[in-house]
């Protein structure tokens, strides 16, 4: 059979299996709407582009309560989340074009999404990362200098996890799916789910792109939260970009509906809606600690810059694309919501514009005052006991650059 009669077999086999039937499931948002439309009605919103609060509709009424119950304090410290967590963001990225980090991951584009989740956690509850959640740090009491260490390369990760139950970030994509699914299971196993006291009842999120759903252990921590009923949150930031690829070239059934062939539910999200985030990530959580096994969130968002500062996304997007986005900012929505419902006056947008200077001051000079550090720290806390090879490799590291002070002396 020649490669032409193989491929047209292929696409005689796939006509129809995406019509709308009990077997397949709804037709995915990209058949229909093409390039995965935030237009899709079965995304949960709550709040457009320019800050006017929706109608309570069949998607989103689920939520709603959560919504309404909101107070005005509530409004103002996601405003605030959002404005500091894309200031620190900047800061880190004109860190790094003035050489004082290695690379730096922006999340610019993506704050409330990973607002509206990390104010969802509660104390009790742990995350896991990639390497740009940033805004999940801040919400979790990691203070944002100590993001910039490994970036810096003076450290492997500059907090302790266990302080603020926010793991360190994963440089191997989808890596921390598996380690949070893990995780997840060991609550359960320890009855710390399902008991009805809400300062004991615990859950898992577990946060990546959409180019971390092409991973096997994505997957593969999928398969087990589901038999495990384990209560553990997968929120997928789809950025539309995995690096240079984009949703079409990864995926047909977009990740919120592949969801329901593990077994649990999917939804979609208005990434960029920090209300509908919020409420959608609260109700997963809450059912996640009740024992109702897990969820996974797609939020539908958008990366504004690039993958990290060693990419050029003008070489694979068109800049049309990113100014249409740009009319869809998280802040600015946040803002004309606030200011319409009356939670907050100038005053206070001043105020926090002026914090945020404030942080991006203090995160600056706290990078630039990073000292290098020893030699041998980079073979500490390998292993929890004596390792002897590590023990021999650190050693022969010394002798190496023992070897350089030599010949300098001898000079």
């Amino acid at each position: 059979m020649s490669d032409n009669e193989v491929a047209g077999h292929a696409r005689s086999r796939m006509e129809g299996a995406f019509q709308p039937s009990p077997e397949m499931g709804p037709t995915p948002p990209s058949q229909i709407y093409g390039h995965f439309s935030d237009e899709n009605p079965e995304m949960v919103q709550f709040v457009d582009a320019d800050g006017n609060r929706l109608e309570t509709n069949e998607t989103n009424a689920p939520y709603a309560k959560i919504v309404e119950e909101m107070t005005s304090e509530d409004a103002r410290i996601i405003y605030r989340d959002l404005v500091l967590v894309r200031r620190i963001d900047a800061e880190g990225f004109a860190l790094q074009r003035q050489g004082e980090l290695g690379l730096w991951p922006s999340l610019f584009g993506q704050e409330a999404a990973q607002v509206g989740a990390g104010r969802a956690l509660r104390e009790q509850d742990y995350a896991f990362p990639g390497y740009r959640e940033h805004g999940v740090a801040w919400c979790r009491g990691v203070p944002p200098e100590n993001l910039l260490g490994m970036f810096r390369g003076v450290n492997h990760g500059g907090w302790d996890s266990n302080e603020n139950n926010f793991h360190l970030y994963t440089i191997v994509i989808g890596n921390q799916m598996l380690h949070a699914t893990g995780y997840a299971m060991g609550i359960a196993a320890d009855g710390d789910m399902g008991t009805g006291d809400p300062d004991r009842d615990a859950a898992v999120m577990a946060f990546t792109g959409d180019g971390g759903t092409s991973q096997g252990d994505f997957n593969e921590a999928l398969v087990f939260a589901a038999v495990a009923n384990a209560p553990c949150v997968f929120f997928v930031q789809n950025n539309q970009w995995a690096i240079s690829e984009p949703n079409e070239k990864q995926f047909i059934i977009p990740p919120y509906q592949r969801a329901r062939g593990f077994g649990f539910p999917g939804v979609l999200v208005d990434g960029n809606d920090p209300l509908a985030t919020y409420a959608v990530a609260k109700d997963a959580l809450d059912k996640a600690r009740s024992g109702q096994g897990p969820t996974l969130i797609e939020a539908y968002t958008y990366r504004m810059g690039a993958h990290t500062t060693s990419d050029d996304p003008s070489k694979y997007r068109s800049s049309a694309e990113v100014e249409i986005w740009k009319e869809k900012d998280p802040i600015k929505r946040m803002r004309g919501f606030m200011t319409e419902r009356g939670h907050a006056d100038e005053e206070f947008f001043d105020a926090i514009d002026a914090e945020a200077d404030e942080i991006a001051a203090r995160v600056r000079k706290a990078c630039q005052e990073m000292p290098d550090p020893e030699l041998p720290t980079m073979f500490d806390q390998q292993y929890t006991e004596h390792h002897p090879l590590v023990e021999a490799e650190r050693e022969e590291f010394l002798a190496y650059h023992a070897g350089f002070a030599e010949e300098g002396d001898q000079a």
